[in-house]
């Protein structure tokens, strides 16, 4: 996915909820509630953190075996920049 391409509307609020928990582990059905993803496919979260992953980094959404995801700490800049950049969209 190209650097520049924005975020979709289900990545943003993923994003933004990974980074306003930085440091605290996040359960799939936490991350899907606050995401308004809970009515979907249960693989939806893994999904939209793969493209995530794509955007920050492999490294960037660190998973926590049968505990949920968590934003690295190393990743918050790149990952408040790149709600920043794309909040016109």
């Amino acid at each position: 996915m190209p650097a520049n391409a924005s975020l979709t509307p289900r990545e943003r609020e993923v994003l933004g909820i990974l980074v306003a928990n930085r440091g605290r582990v996040l359960a799939r059905h936490e991350l899907a509630h606050q995401a308004g993803l809970e009515d979907l496919h249960d693989r939806r979260c893994d999904k939209v953190l793969v493209r995530l992953r794509e955007r920050l980094g492999n490294n960037a959404i660190v998973t926590v075996r049968s505990r949920g995801w968590m934003l690295s700490l190393d990743a918050v800049g790149q990952a408040t920049d790149l709600l920043v950049d794309g909040a016109g969209n």
